[in-house]
């Protein structure tokens, strides 16, 4: 099971290097581990002993272990997921005629819809699922907005995402409440648990319905999956046919024997199930694009297999079961079929196509079959599902009375919408219409590539197969139904002939009614409202997001005025006065306070008072940052003196950068400040300031003396020495006592270093090409551009005091790096002294330097880095092991003797490439960069000023 998803996930890593090497052809290779995954799965069925499990603790006080389990209910619906996944794949090889770049990023997304899928369906831990639950969202985002050139697909992806997101955050929140609620975090418990009586169990159970509902396109909620037809067809073919829509049908079933009991379960489930039914079937016959006709009758489908798994009895089930079987393998056919329609006469438009009958049969007898199977008739797989959804229903104890009688009804209704709209798509996309003899785009269509005909017949075969012999389905179907119900008797199976009975009665009613509405198709469009009678669930959608955003723009246009000194004025303000009303109103413990351990902290503390008073008066920038840099320098001092030269050291080096950062920056703006504030104004910032300094010492000293127990850092060296056997505690600490921390941060300086990158460039590519770099080459004295550059007057000095520091400094880093699990340093240390290298390079040479220097793509240095930390956390997890976990080996090399390596190491590098990643990105943007944009800017002012010179002498 393990295998099978992890090469998932390496499918979906390989597909974009495979089209971009293959190109459609990568699709065939890409189909083979779904494909080896369904057979795996199918075998299961065939040993008693079916079940598979796998947990991995991570986190238990969250309830967040990875617990997989595969028992014959994921295993029915993985055998969707990866069967009908291997014939998309390959259907993808002939739908696309050529592998353009954003091709490679499709065939990415769709090999990891399987794998979010496969995924999904296999997760025992209510919150793993819930993860894989919104990947598929985000990925189904992706696939729907693939052509992003239009506006319907970028509003589609978003409106898919928006719907099936909010839902998710509801389930979310119940899956929160069913947890502390009911105790249970694990899909397998909740057939030991009764949630009648725990609290909060109604609300919980609406809340996840939310979700499963919003997934499955149930009505109010099935606006978006008509919507999403914008994308490709086989995203259509797989995600809103046997895939993602399936997400909802699977959680309903896998709970429902547990929550029929809650009353408000079937009060919610089967009216909006049976309400979907109906109005996507009526909503079906008046579409005129074929994919549309299919889009609503996969909603009104969705709606009947909805309400059939949540009545919760073992009849039920197994009829819901079969009809989510034989949908995905007739839907999924029909919407292939008609992505090979679309691609062979270049049209969807059932006012367009006519006479496509004679020329493609078998395409005809493909649809006439699949969609024979959406409206029950014999011997196809639909009719076997469908009388036995018939039969169920009307025998249902739980439904007695009114209730199974309304319950029929509309099932029957819904099925005679469904017999009509199977025979209109039928009829749309392959009659020859009156007047019409063969239209133009079926006249000019070309060859249909057994890419294309191939999938949909492979599944229309299927459908047949498993129509005439119905006890496969029954038998596969029966080793979940034995466990999910064990006190209930297996009281009917599945079969094509029960005899004369009522569901047959039932069938041969809806075939007929169904026909003639089909028949009457003029008659019956009299009977649409101009205006949708409920109203227009699009327009309502838009409605909601503009009062939204209405109401976000009057709250932003009230509380963010536009002016910096206002909005830091309001934050600054809370800051000073919650902290102090909250100890002024609460109880307060006794302070002791000492003004310093030695005179010489009280010294730095003068120099960083004077040096902050000094930076608020003086007009001049640079002079300025200049004090400021030097309250940082102090800090560091008092740092030192403290005892943390670990601290010291890193906020020594990151005043440097910041130094270097912000000057920078100010050359580009004017050398002094214009003062225009008024004198109320300057002191109130002054008094602000004040309060400010006062209330963050306040509160800090009282936080101090409110201290009850032992501090935690008296265990931390002990916890560093013999968790991570090193005995720098901080280095400890940062890579692998608190390493998730540390990742989220250096997470977050790749974005930053990204976005700095983006606001100087804008939409150019800051991208660059890596070679080796160089110090000195033959003819050259001290840098590598010491001849080119002698126009900008470089001093010697500087070009000498470079050349013997950067060698040194580069040692320094490696020193620092290695020796940080032990002494002062660690991979952040390593990398600001290795950035300040480049750093000085720069200063002293300019960008061609730098370039000599490091001519990497510091975008490559952030990603690799990224993946080196991102290994350290993910490679112990095949081991079976935590996240994260450390691993300790000692050596005994030649000469050296003794070595100790450890695992964090390879963390620690990721963060010393990020480090100089970030640092570059900073150099190449605010220094290059905009050196290269003020020098086209007046070389274009240049050029100006002597075209007017040149006019003015022409004249």
């Amino acid at each position: 099971m393990i295998t099978l998803l992890s090469s998932l996930l390496v499918n979906s890593l390989l597909a974009p290097i495979l089209i971009r090497m293959l190109g459609r052809k990568a699709f065939g290779l890409l189909a083979i581990t779904p494909a080896v995954g369904f057979l795996w799965v199918t075998s299961l069925f065939l040993d008693d002993s079916f079940s598979r499990h796998a947990s991995y603790a991570w986190m238990p006080s969250a309830h967040l272990n990875i617990e997989l389990t595969l028992d014959p209910l994921a295993g029915f619906f993985s055998l969707i997921i990866l069967g009908i996944g291997a014939l998309v794949l390959l259907y993808c090889w002939g739908y696309f005629d050529s592998a353009p770049k954003r091709l490679q990023v499709f065939a990415g997304n769709m090999a990891a819809f399987t794998f979010a899928m496969f995924g999904l369906v296999i997760s025992d831990n209510f919150l793993l699922m819930f993860i894989f639950w919104e990947i598929t969202s985000v990925l189904s985002f992706l696939l729907v907005g693939y052509y992003s050139e239009r506006a319907s697909s970028r509003r589609s992806a978003g409106q898919a995402l928006l719907v099936t997101t909010l839902g998710g955050l509801a389930m979310l929140v119940g899956i929160i409440m069913l947890g502390y609620g009911a105790g249970t975090w694990r899909l397998s418990d909740i057939t030991h648990h009764s949630f009648t009586s725990a609290p909060l169990a109604t609300t919980a159970v609406v809340l996840i319905l939310a979700g499963a509902l919003s997934k499955s396109a149930i009505a109010p909620m099935h606006f978006w999956l008509p919507g999403a037809m914008a994308a490709p067809t086989p995203v259509s073919a797989y995600l809103h046919s046997a895939a993602m829509v399936k997400a909802g049908i699977y959680l309903v079933a896998r709970v429902s024997p547990a929550f029929a009991a809650v009353p408000t379960w079937h009060l919610v489930v089967i009216p909006l199930g049976l309400f979907t039914m109906l109005l996507a079937g009526w909503m079906a016959l008046r579409q005129k694009d074929l994919k549309l006709i299919l889009a609503y009758g996969t909603v009104s489908q969705l709606g009947f297999i909805m309400t059939l798994v949540g009545i919760g009895s073992r009849t039920a089930m197994l009829a819901g079961l079969a009809l989510t079987l034989s949908h995905a393998l007739f839907k999924a056919a029909l919407f292939m079929v008609v992505g090979a329609i679309d691609h062979a006469t270049g049209t969807r438009d059932i006012r367009q196509l006519s006479g496509l009958a004679r020329k493609e049969p078998g395409l005809a007898a493909i649809s006439l079959l699949s969609a024979g199977s959406m409206a029950g008739l014999p011997p196809l797989l639909g009719f076997v599902a469908k009388e036995s959804a018939l039969d169920a229903v009307h025998k249902e104890e739980l439904l007695v009375g009114m209730p199974g009688i309304m319950t029929l009804t509309g099932i029957v209704a819904g099925s005679i919408l469904t017999m009509a709209y199977a025979l209109y798509f039928v009829w749309a996309a392959f009659a020859t219409k009156p007047g019409m003899g063969t239209s133009q785009p079926v006249r000019d269509m070309h060859r249909i590539s057994m890419w294309l005909w191939l999938p949909p017949t492979v599944l229309t075969c299927l459908t047949v197969l498993l129509g005439l012999t119905p006890q496969l389905v029954d038998a596969l179907l029966t080793t979940h139904l034995d466990q999910a119900f064990p006190t209930e008797h297996a009281s009917t199976h599945l079969a094509l002939w029960h005899g004369f009975t009522l569901p047959l009665g039932l069938t041969a009613v809806i075939i007929v009614v169904g026909a003639i509405l089909h028949w009457q198709r003029e008659l019956l469009s009299k009977l649409y409202f101009e205006q949708p009678a409920l109203g227009d669930a699009n327009l309502a959608y838009d409605r909601v997001l503009d009062f939204l955003r209405t109401i976000s723009l009057r709250l932003t246009a009230t509380t963010q005025r536009g002016s910096l000194p206002i909005n830091e004025a309001i934050i600054l303000g809370t800051l000073v006065l919650l902290p102090l009303l909250s100890l002024i109103a609460g109880e307060r413990t006794e302070v002791r306070m000492e003004m310093w351990d030695s005179p010489i902290q009280g010294f730095i503390a003068l120099l960083i008072i004077i040096a902050a008073l000094a930076a608020t008066v003086l007009s001049n920038r640079i002079s300025a940052l200049i004090m400021v840099g030097m309250t940082g320098y102090g800090i560091s001092v008092i740092f030192a003196l403290h005892g943390a030269p670990d601290l010291a050291l890193t906020q020594l080096l990151v005043e440097t950068i910041s130094m270097v950062v912000f000057m920078l920056v100010l050359r580009k703006f004017p050398p002094s400040t214009k003062d225009n504030s008024r004198g109320t104004l300057v002191r109130g910032r002054a008094w602000l300031s004040v309060a400010v300094g006062v209330t963050v010492m306040v509160v800090a000293v009282f936080a101090m003396n409110a201290r009850s127990t032992l501090p935690i850092s008296m265990y931390i060296p002990d916890l560093a020495k013999t968790i991570g056997h090193g005995s720098n505690a901080v280095n400890v600490l940062l890579v692998d006592i608190r390493a998730w921390d540390t990742f989220g941060e250096i997470s977050v300086l790749v974005v930053v270093a990204t976005g700095v990158a983006s606001l100087v460039y804008r939409t150019r590519d800051f991208s660059r090409d890596s070679r080796r770099p160089t110090l000195q080459t033959e003819g050259r004295r001290w840098l590598v551009t010491s001849e080119n550059d002698r126009a900008r007057n470089r001093s010697l000095m500087v070009d000498v005091a470079t050349r013997v520091l950067f060698p040194s400094m580069l040692a320094l880093s490696a020193y620092f790096f290695f020796a940080g699990h032990n002494g002062p340093g660690g991979g952040f240390a390593g990398g600001l002294v290795a950035a300040l290298a480049f750093t000085l390079r720069y200063l002293a040479g300019g960008r061609k330097e730098l370039d000599e220097a490091l001519p990497v793509d510091p975008s490559a240095l952030l990603g690799v880095g990224l993946l080196l930390s991102a290994s350290a956390a993910v490679v112990p997890m095949f081991f079976g092991l935590p996240p994260l976990t450390s691993g300790y080996w000692e050596l005994h090399p030649p000469l050296i003797r003794y070595m100790a390596i450890v695992s964090p190491i390879v963390f620690d590098a990721g963060v010393y490439l990020i480090v100089i990643g970030l640092i570059l990105h900073v150099l190449h943007s605010l220094g290059s960069q905009l050196d290269r944009d003020d020098e086209r800017r007046k070389e274009r002012a240049r050029q100006l000023q002597e075209k007017l010179k040149a006019k003015e002498v022409a004249q």
